[in-house]
């Protein structure tokens, strides 16, 4: 028996209700560690329950950058996720998963108690 690859997708979203503060860049920070802590756990939750669920090793959430242009009062996510591309499971569907991710995020306006920019939403870029 051989063992899947492992396969990489990016996931990049915009949280609106998340203030952008300077240790949000150092990942030894306190507060690095938390959110980045919340959102793998968040990400995990939510594509547990997706088409990918049955092959997701979990997601990372590996930068956190202020919003777009120079807006401190957003932070974007930038996340990669790791599944086992096993033969009898489909391929990824970026698209699909796309829109699963959207719908259960309201329209990309809500992951937990976070607020979502509708538009910022990405899937593998």
């Amino acid at each position: 028996m051989t063992s899947a690859a492992l396969e990489h997708f990016t996931v990049n979203f915009t949280i609106t209700n998340l203030p952008y503060t300077s240790d949000l860049e150092n990942p030894d920070s306190a507060r690095f560690r938390a959110t980045r802590r919340v959102m793998n756990m968040m990400l995990d939750r939510l594509l547990k329950d997706s088409s990918i669920g049955p092959v997701l090793q979990g997601c990372e959430a590996t930068d956190f950058r202020y919003g777009p242009g120079s807006d401190r009062d957003q932070t974007r996510v930038d996340a990669v996720c790791t599944y086992s591309k096993e033969p009898w499971a489909a391929p990824l569907d970026r698209v699909g998963l796309y829109h699963q991710v959207s719908n259960k995020t309201r329209g990309i306006t809500q992951l937990g108690p976070y607020s979502l920019d509708k538009d910022s939403l990405y899937v593998n870029g």
